[in-house]
C-alpha cells in the first residue's frame, strides 16, 4: 500500500506538502487531521514514521486553533484535532462533536504537551535577548512592527499578550503590533523582516527552518497560563485516526515532542 501526505488549505507559513505526495489508490483509507501549528515541525517526522509503518494515508492542515474550532462547529470534515489550546477541545466535547464513549458520553481527549513562548529576532540583529525583555525595552526605538499572533483566536498570541501585560509593555508594544492570522504566520514576519521582533512559539523558534533566519529566548513560563495542548478525536473518526491518536501518544512520539521544546 502506498502512502501520502497532503496539506488542505490554510494560513500555513510553508507551502506545499509536508512530505513527498505519493499517488494512492481510491480504497485506501484518509484520516483528516487539523493541527494548531505550532505543530508543522513536529508533526513533519511523525506523520511520516506512521504513513511508513502503518501505509495509511493522513491529510494534515494547519492553523489557528480558534479558527479550526469554528470550522469544526460549522461541519468541517477532521478526523482528529490538536489544538493549541485545550479550552478548544473541551468545548467541543460540550458540544457533541467529540468521539462518542462507550458510557454516553464525550471524550474530552489527552494533552499531549505543554507548549512555551520565545522572544524571536532575525539574525544580525542587533537587541539583547533576555528572559525580562529588558533588551526589547531598551531598543524600542528601533522596533518599527512587534509580531504577535492574534489572541483573539491563537492561543499562543493570548499568551503573549499575556505576557507582555504582566512585564508593563503592552501599552509600549501595541502600536506597533502586527497580529499573524496563526503563531507560524507571526513566525514568518520576523523570519522576512516584515517585523523587526516578536513572540512565537519555542517549537517554531527550535525548528531548523527558522533558525538559520532568526535567534530566539525563551520566556519564563511564570509570565502567562499554561499553554496546555489538547489533542482529541472528533464524532465518525475511522479506526485509522485512532491508530493516530495513539501513535502520538506513543514513548517515540513524545520523544519527538520534547525535542522541539514540548513540556511531556
Amino acid at each position: 500500500m502506498r502512502r501520502r501526505t497532503s496539506v488542505l488549505a490554510s494560513a500555513l507559513w510553508l507551502a506545499g506538502p509536508l512530505l513527498p505526495a505519493r499517488p494512492a489508490s481510491a480504497r485506501e483509507p484518509v484520516i483528516r487531521l487539523a493541527a494548531a501549528s505550532d505543530l508543522q515541525f513536529v508533526l513533519a517526522p511523525l506523520l511520516d514514521g506512521f504513513q511508513r509503518e502503518t501505509g495509511l494515508i493522513v491529510e494534515a492542515s494547519f492553523g489557528s486553533s480558534g479558527n479550526f474550532t469554528r470550522q469544526i462547529r460549522q461541519g468541517l470534515p477532521v478526523h482528529l484535532f490538536m489544538s493549541a489550546d485545550e479550552a478548544w477541545v473541551l468545548q467541543l466535547a460540550q458540544a457533541g462533536l467529540t468521539r462518542a464513549l462507550p458510557d454516553g458520553g464525550r471524550d474530552r481527549g489527552v494533552v499531549y504537551g505543554q507548549g512555551r513562548l520565545a522572544l524571536l529576532v532575525r539574525q544580525g540583529s542587533r537587541l539583547t535577548l533576555d528572559p525580562e525583555l529588558q533588551g526589547l525595552r531598551a531598543a524600542w526605538a528601533s522596533i518599527h512592527k512587534f509580531a504577535i499572533a492574534h489572541p483573539e483566536h491563537a492561543p499562543y498570541g493570548r499568551a503573549a499578550r499575556q505576557a507582555l501585560e504582566k512585564l508593563g509593555l503592552w501599552e509600549l508594544v501595541r502600536p506597533k503590533l502586527v497580529l499573524g492570522e496563526n503563531i507560524a504566520q507571526t513566525t514568518q514576519f520576523v523570519t522576512t523582516g516584515a517585523a523587526q521582533a516578536g513572540i512565537t512559539a519555542l517549537a517554531l523558534a527550535l525548528a531548523p527552518e527558522v533558525a538559520r533566519h532568526a535567534r530566539h529566548q525563551l520566556l519564563p513560563e511564570q509570565l502567562h497560563a499554561p499553554l496546555h495542548q489538547r489533542m482529541v478525536l472528533l464524532q465518525h473518526a475511522p479506526a485509522g485516526a485512532q491508530r493516530l491518536y495513539e501513535y502520538l501518544q506513543s514513548p517515540a512520539a513524545r520523544v519527538v515532542f520534547q525535542r522541539y521544546g514540548f513540556v511531556v
